[in-house]
């Protein structure tokens, strides 16, 4: 089907009048009407013919092995159909990530990991069948609380990323202790979980050896790929599919138990077998936010500009698998000093392992560096927005390669102007409202702009009964508004409206993609299905599949990166010391915003999890028992609207044209990294006084004179 290219008196195409409208407009989400009639299915809502309901039994020890099982109780129940366990369970092949590789020895590495599979046929029976279960363990030694002063503290070759777990350039001892003002700084995070509306979980069915598995996950080409290694199948004989995903916020990032574990199910059985982790387990088995401990050694001159910045990080992983929360990565970027020094330290403990959650480094490690430069700003009584002026780099510190586009500067600038700056008493603890201090805080965000190879097929339909272009690419939608932003750049290009384009994303039977993660997404995927359509509309042809593959490797070295601005007002009450978060303020450069509507939805949602991470949201590792004390939302609390009356996000136009042919940079974690530091900033604003500890809770602020 051919492209209208006419043009008007003005010399305007088509394609140029159509593309004003579709690209970077407010459309509406393709899925909306789907999800909020209930038609749109999740991985749990898949229910096949004679599904089996499987429910896991989680270890009760902290470290040791399982050394006896009786199931005659369990498998006496009506309706129970089998016990899986290290006895009998289908052997796997061995993964890359060990947390897979389940029911396969009695080992238990930490508290919450999986040592058998109780199957039913209702979820009642499951369940009881699970509780029915007598298991014996061998209680060995273990260890969960991460110190500074740990002895089995060592440094990781890499950390989270690939990026190098240590990092020095110039004379960090030397400029640190000429510099006039000399910083000293701790601050300390515990452990936080992702909590995804939408809890983990799985169906797989055996179809003639065909394993068909419907999985909640950011990333069905990853799991499709996992399972065929770990059940000795070829690619093409596995099927996974994620068109809907309820959040997932990284702990979705990799393939996770449930899917595993209801394949091993189905095989054993023959039956479809549907898994749903109870939101309890979670904490244990999906990956957290590793807890850090953050020295930030800051050498500044009398006019602010740095001489020297250290900032070293320790933290935890557990004993199956090295993670490394890459929390010093961020002070390789930012700011510009004559001498710097990065590093991690990580101790193996007895703890389920860590893994992505929103901002993996940026988040932990910006509220680090961005408040310690408030510090610094506040003792040298220069004005916070200057001081980060002042030190923006001219290319990135860590490997002198150019910005391919940098504005912080005029997100700040912006950012102030908005949010009334220039009024503001820099006195500590100046402004009241009876039993309220007042104050306001900012704090610079950023995030890499990553991109990875894909894939992509444009079909023309000729036959005027619907949609007249057809796209195929594994994306996944996981309530960011893929579908809806793909198809806007499917339509720019091909210079049709929005509703010519239809879009399949979420299945590993079309074109390989990768995961929903890294905010990579839309500019990885974009990439190939832009290129997609203009091959088709170049050739007039009637399909198109493409890969992206070479495109991304010719990439030129550049340093790439989103930046951001945010502006927080609270009120901290001087009798309980409950912090209230009045105003929330971003302001982004993040490339070219490709949907004005699902990009400041992402923008706040990523705020408003930097609130939770401010003032709410903590998890605790019982010493005595091993496990996470928080376990549910009734325990873990995640800010809900009445939390900040007043959330705003606003960008600036930025055109970088080193980035990719649709010009995005990501925008889903760049909103939670600068919040929690705009935050805590505010609250010394308003009560004179340094928490260096998060979250902000009403305990640890205590009543202020």
């Amino acid at each position: 089907m051919a492209v209208d290219d006419t043009t008007d008196t003005a010399g305007t195409t088509r394609a140029d009048r159509t593309a004003e409208r579709v690209l970077g407009s407010p459309a509406l989400r393709r899925e909306g009407p789907a999800k909020v009639t209930g038609t749109a299915r999740y991985a749990a809502e898949h229910t096949p013919p004679d599904c089996a309901y499987g429910w896991p039994v989680a270890a009760t020890v902290p470290h040791g092995g399982v050394t006896a099982i009786d199931d005659s109780d369990a498998m006496a129940l009506p309706g129970a159909l089998a016990v899986l366990t290290h006895e009998n369970a289908p052997r796997l092949g061995e993964p890359d990530d060990p947390t897979l590789h389940l029911l396969q020895t009695p080992r238990v590495p930490h508290r919450g990991w999986y040592v058998a599979l109780a199957v039913g046929e209702t979820p009642e029976v499951a369940r009881e069948m699970a509780r029915e279960l007598r298991l014996s363990y061998d209680k060995e030694p273990y260890d969960v609380l991460v110190r500074a002063d740990h002895p089995e503290l060592y440094p990781p070759e890499q950390a989270n990323g690939g990026y190098p777990g240590a990092r020095e350039a110039g004379d960090f001892d030397a400029e640190y202790a000429a510099a006039p003002h000399r910083f000293d700084l701790t601050y300390t995070l515990g452990p936080l979980h992702n909590h995804p509306m939408e809890p983990h979980a799985a169906t797989a069915v055996w179809e003639g050896g065909h394993l068909i598995a419907y999985d909640s996950s950011q990333g069905a080409t990853l799991v499709s790929e996992t399972l065929a290694a770990m059940f000795d199948l070829d690619p093409r004989q596995v099927t996974v599919v994620a068109e809907h995903v309820g959040g997932g916020f990284g702990s979705k990032g990799t393939p996770r138990a449930p899917v595993v574990l209801a394949a091993m199910g189905a095989k054993h059985t023959g039956r479809a077998v549907k898994v749903v982790l109870p939101r309890r387990e979670l904490p244990f088995v999906v990956g957290h936010r590793a807890p850090t401990v953050q020295r930030l050694r800051v050498g500044a001159r009398d006019d602010g500009t740095l001489a020297a910045l250290g900032h070293e990080v320790v933290t935890h992983t557990s004993t199956l698998r090295e993670f490394v929360e890459q929390a010093a990565v961020p002070s390789r970027v930012m700011y510009g000093a004559d001498g710097s020094r990065t590093g991690h330290h990580v101790v193996a403990l007895n703890v389920p392992t860590p893994s992505w959650m929103r901002a993996p480094g940026e988040a932990p490690g910006m509220y680090a560096l961005e408040c310690a430069m408030d510090e610094v700003a506040t003792a040298l009584d220069i004005d916070p927005i200057e001081l980060r002026l002042r030190n923006i780099p001219d290319r990135e510190p860590d490997s002198g390669r150019p910005f391919s586009s940098h504005h912080l500067g005029d997100c700040l600038r912006e950012g102030a102007r908005r949010f009334g700056w220039e009024r503001r008493d820099p006195r500590p603890g100046a402004r009241r409202d009876g039993e309220l201090l007042l104050g306001t805080g900012v704090a610079a965000s950023t995030y890499p702009a990553y991109v990875a190879p894909s894939t992509a097929s444009v079909q023309a339909m000729g036959d005027g009964s619907g949609p007249a272009y057809h796209v195929r690419i594994n994306a996944t939608d996981i309530g960011t508004g893929a579908r809806t932003v793909l198809a806007q750049i499917a339509a720019d290009e091909l210079g049709v409206p929005l509703d010519a384009v239809r879009i399949d994303v979420g299945s590993s039977d079309l074109p390989t993609a990768p995961l929903a993660g890294g905010s990579s997404g839309t500019a990885s995927w974009g990439w190939a299905v832009h290129k997609a359509c203009r091959e088709l509309r170049e050739s007039g042809g009637s399909i198109v599949t493409v890969d992206t593959t070479s495109d991304v490797q010719a990439q030129e070295e550049y340093a790439r990166h989103a930046f951001g601005a945010v502006f927080a007002e609270v009120s901290v009450d001087a009798v309980t010391g409950e912090v209230r978060v009045r105003r929330l303020l971003g302001v982004f450069a993040a490339g070219r915003i490709l949907n004005a509507r699902t990009a400041r939805s992402q923008f706040i949602g990523g705020m408003t999890m930097g609130l939770g991470m401010a003032l709410t949201e903590h998890s605790t590792l019982d010493a005595r028992l091993g496990g996470f004390v928080e376990k549910d939302l009734a325990g873990y609390h995640v800010p809900a609207h009445a939390d900040v009356p007043d959330i705003d996000a606003h960008w600036i136009e930025e055109h970088d044209p080193h980035l990719n042919p649709v010009g995005g940079k990501g925008i889903g974690e760049i909103g939670i990294v600068g919040t929690p530091a705009a935050i805590a900033n505010a609250v010394h604003h308003a009560t004179g006084r340094r928490y260096r500890e998060l979250p902000l809770t009403p305990d640890r602020v205590g009543p202020v004179g």
